[in-house]
């Protein structure tokens, strides 16, 4: 089917994206198949626009988007059967019918994880959002988020300094930048190599909070797995969480502290046995590692390790020794000035913390972790 046609099955009435999905899987003839297996007002519609599309309601998305599309080399209408339309899609229950891109393709080439979160992460939250993501990126990874505030954007951010690939996928139009501070990311996103922006709403639509949950489906619906820096109980990262449990992506989640109320989702998820509990980046690049060669050659595999030390081979050290806990008091101190005092990643500092945390000589209070005892 040609782009044409496709804007007119995303504008038909009463048809959405599921809709369209059970009859993509039909495999029906075009025009003639898809008449006899829409709802009547939709196939009147669809009647109507094959006999005098300029005529149609329907074909003025066509125009706009056509326009649109002319107005930069960066746009793109992509679609099922469109050379970059990426076949994870294909797999969800309701792909989007019709994706207008802004940015590089080849980014939706790469193996993909979607990173989301908390839009208040804390400090260690934010340590742990910039450094999964930037070893991922360095491993050949696509880091494919939202653009929100929050672990969003900040791993997307951390993607795009490191010189790595990053998708976000928007809750709005897309030339409607939201949130309007990260005008700065989107126009980075919209430019660089192996970046990309994604909406499944026409140019010009404002964002809608009935849009994000939709947007959801297609950011762990792109992606290989999820993982889950920080979530309250009753988050939005909950709701792709499930989304990437229901679509059989594997699900990852960081441990957190006990006393920290943005960990309590990742910490439910591990309880149930959901998710996946990593440490480091090299526990995702394990756990979905055979999928990795059908996107990325074989030299970026090897030899590009940035991960820190797995917990076998972490050091360890008598409770008097342990410079970490010696480096802790009864001020609480951030996580950030903890690596730099102790000279060691972010995600070995976080397991080093969970472990005492565990034994109970060390906790988690506002403002960063104290020595307890």
């Amino acid at each position: 089917m040609p782009t044409r046609a496709w804007l007119a099955v995303y504008a038909l009435p009463g048809v959405g994206a599921a809709k369209v999905a059970r009859i993509v899987a039909q495999a029906p003839i075009w025009p003639h198949g898809w008449l006899a297996l829409l709802p009547a007002p939709a196939a009147a519609a669809l009647r109507h626009w094959l006999a005098a599309p300029e005529k149609s309601p329907l074909d003025a998305l066509w125009q706009s988007s056509l326009a649109w599309q002319a107005a930069a080399p960066n746009r793109h209408l992509l679609h099922r059967g469109h050379p970059a339309w990426p076949p994870l899609l294909d797999e969800i229950a309701d792909p989007p019918v019709v994706l207008w891109a802004q940015g590089d393709l080849e980014a939706l080439a790469l193996p993909g994880l979607a990173m989301v979160g908390t839009r208040r992460p804390t400090n260690e939250g934010i340590g742990n959002a910039r450094s999964f993501s930037r070893e991922l990126v360095a491993r050949g990874w696509c880091i494919v988020s939202g653009m929100a505030l929050g672990v969003d954007g900040i791993a997307q951010e951390a993607a795009l300094e490191a010189g790595g690939a990053s998708i976000a996928v928007l809750g709005s139009g897309i030339d409607v930048i939201y949130p309007a501070r990260h005008r700065e990311l989107y126009e980075r996103l919209s430019q660089r190599p192996k970046a990309l922006v994604l909406a499944e709403h026409p140019p010009g639509t404002q964002a809608h909070p009935a849009f994000f949950p939709r947007r959801n489906r297609i950011v762990t619906g792109l992606s290989l797995g999820t993982l889950v820096i920080e979530a309250t109980e009753k988050s939005g990262s909950l709701v792709s969480a499930r989304l990437a449990l229901e679509q059989n992506r594997e699900l990852f989640v960081l441990p957190g502290s006990l006393h920290n109320v943005q960990s309590r989702g990742c910490l439910t998820l591990i309880r149930q046995g959901a998710a996946h509990l990593v440490f480091e980046a090299e526990h995702i690049v394990e756990q979905l590692g055979q999928w990795a060669p059908l996107y990325v050659a074989s030299e970026t595999l090897e030899g590009t390790s940035v991960a820190a030390p797995s917990a076998a081979s972490a050091p360890h050290f008598a409770p008097s020794d342990d410079p970490l806990l010696q480096a802790l008091d009864h001020s609480p101190t951030p996580i950030d000035l903890l690596v730099q005092r102790i000279d060691v990643s972010v995600s070995e500092c976080q397991q080093r913390l969970l472990m005492l945390e565990l034994e109970g000589q060390v906790a988690q209070q506002a403002g960063g972790w104290v020595r307890l005892g």
